[in-house]
């Protein structure tokens, strides 16, 4: 008996309405926001089910979770990574990968980007802001970031393309808004070297209200894939 997986495709229905009533809303005609389906702990057959329906962007929080899966996925989906990334897992993702979403210092960048030299590509790339300056997450705090990207600007073998948050729960207009200011902000200076097109913010509790803000990605797991669990 084949798996049922038209909870999916209501999820994404559901998803979907609410970014368009959000960019109808907030957004100028033709500002694109791209779904991405966060796989962690889901299925392969289940992420392909959302691939078939259209989501063309994968989200990765685990190098080895993602290695255990990645010939089972549909190819033709672009696979970001999203998680925190320590410097000698890079190995690993730096030839599957389309982007880089957490990066957090400038030896991280480094690392991509000798190894990306060494793949023959340039590794697309976003540095990761804590916009809460919270102990429990990664990134760099918003006084940080110019350095940090000015600094990964000079290295060889990526691209920096934008910034990546995971704001703090509780007041996320608040989060949501001061990043956006910080994207605007950074992107106006036209800074040699960074591209500065792509604001990665707003998962399941939160996406319709960081389309408001701006963002350009929204990662978006349970409320496509239902409560999963965690601790495996």
């Amino acid at each position: 008996m084949e798996n049922d997986f038209s909870y999916i495709s209501d999820n994404l229905r559901v998803i979907r309405s609410r970014i368009a009533e959000a960019q109808d809303k907030y957004r100028e005609s033709g500002d694109d926001v791209r779904i991405m389906a966060v796989t962690k702990t889901v299925a392969p057959e289940a992420v392909n089910h959302a691939v078939s329906l259209g989501i063309g962007l994968l989200g990765e929080n685990r190098v080895q979770e993602y290695l255990s899966k990645a010939e089972m996925y549909d190819s033709s989906a672009e696979v970001h990574f999203i998680g925190h990334l320590q410097t000698n897992k890079v190995k690993y993702i730096i030839e599957p990968m389309t982007m880089i979403q957490s990066v957090d210092s400038i030896r991280l960048a480094e690392e991509i980007g000798r190894l990306a030299v060494k793949n023959g590509k340039v590794m697309d790339i976003l540095c990761e802001v804590n916009i809460g300056g919270e102990d429990s997450k990664s990134g760099v705090s918003p006084e940080e970031i110019r350095d940090l990207i000015c600094a990964a600007s000079e290295v060889e073998g990526i691209r920096i393309r934008g910034l990546m948050t995971i704001p703090p729960p509780g007041n996320t207009d608040i989060f949501l808004g001061r990043m956006q200011e910080l994207y605007n902000k950074l992107r106006s200076e036209n800074i040699n070297g960074i591209k500065m097109d792509t604001l990665s913010m707003g998962m399941s509790s939160d996406y319709a209200e960081a389309v408001k803000y701006g963002s350009t990605i929204v990662r978006i797991g349970t409320a496509l894939f239902g409560a999963r669990d965690y601790s495996r």
